[in-house]
């Protein structure tokens, strides 16, 4: 072809014809991106009442004996809605007992490690799986010994920070909710006092600055709340939440049933930073206490 012959409109066509079936070609050779692995994030706006309940997986830490314990949390999607499910076919855990010690109240929000379930040694690749129906809807999450879901929530070791210690009477708790810290007995619709002392491992008190700087008001050096776990009725707290302001300080709320029966509160602890330890399980302590309502 000469320099100035310009090619016709039929060679202009092959032409194209042959880039898109390139185009096609090279497509069909590349894989489709894969969406990551994981739970759904709840992308949709949330709703006063009728939505499901999320159980958490937290993750998992080795005992002293050699045993392991699962520690799981729920998020309750509505923002109004409270639901109790009892211990059943729409609150139940598999393999194994249905009753391994979860809640049968949930409460609105993300509520961060409220139970746990201790394995043998010789749990390794096995699977439990929470399922929780709420509202007809059934959300589950697998619980099992996973890589990457280690967790310390003794001490997290890059900043030395440790969780609250709780004393009621002599018993002294910190961390996960592993046991019964106290067991009381009332009266319904008249108050039960409940009090503990607080103490903030010095190992997280870097300094004022420190903590202002991770947002905790002056002079505050955590929380306590108080929360029901189970139990036929309702209870009222007075107050729910109240700052520790210092160490060894006695916090005591008044807990005010609405029928008898046996009820399973649970305390929780958090140091100035916040609900969830902004990440870490590391820097709150849960428990729990058992009443006796008459």
């Amino acid at each position: 072809m000469r320099p100035d012959r310009r090619p016709s409109g039929s060679q202009w066509a092959v032409a194209a014809l042959a880039v898109a079936l390139f185009a096609q070609s090279a497509a069909a050779q590349t894989p489709a991106p894969t969406a990551p692995a994981g739970p759904p994030l709840p992308l949709g706006p949330a709703r006063e009442r009728g939505a499901s309940i999320t159980p958490a997986y937290e993750g998992w830490y080795e005992n002293t004996d050699g045993t392991f314990t699962l520690l799981v949390g729920y998020f309750n999607r509505n923002k109004n809605e409270p639901i109790d499910i009892p211990v059943g076919p729409n609150n139940r855990i598999e393999p194994g007992p249905t009753d391994q010690g979860q809640p049968t109240h949930f409460q609105v929000g993300r509520q961060w490690g409220v139970f746990v379930v201790k394995v043998p040694k010789d749990f390794g690749t096995k699977t439990l799986t929470w399922y929780v129906t709420a509202n007809g809807e059934t959300q589950s999450i697998p619980l099992s010994l996973r890589k990457g879901y280690t967790i310390e929530p003794f001490e997290e070791k890059g900043m030395l920070n440790r969780p609250p210690e709780f004393t009621f009477g002599t018993k002294k708790v910190t961390g996960p909710p592993t046991d019964i810290a106290a067991t009381l007995t009332g009266t319904v619709g008249q108050p039960v006092a409940i009090s503990l002392s607080v103490t903030e491992p010095k190992e997280q008190k870097k300094g004022s600055e420190r903590a202002q700087g991770r947002g905790a008001a002056a002079g505050v050096i955590g929380s306590v709340s108080f929360h029901k776990f189970r139990g036929p009725g309702a209870i009222k707290f007075d107050p729910a939440r109240t700052t520790v302001k210092a160490q060894g300080e006695t916090v005591t709320t008044n807990a005010t049933f609405s029928v008898p029966g046996e009820y399973l509160l649970r305390v929780q602890g958090n140091d100035e930073s916040g609900d969830g330890g902004g990440g870490f399980q590391c820097c709150w302590t849960n428990t729990y206490v058992k009443a006796t309502i008459k």
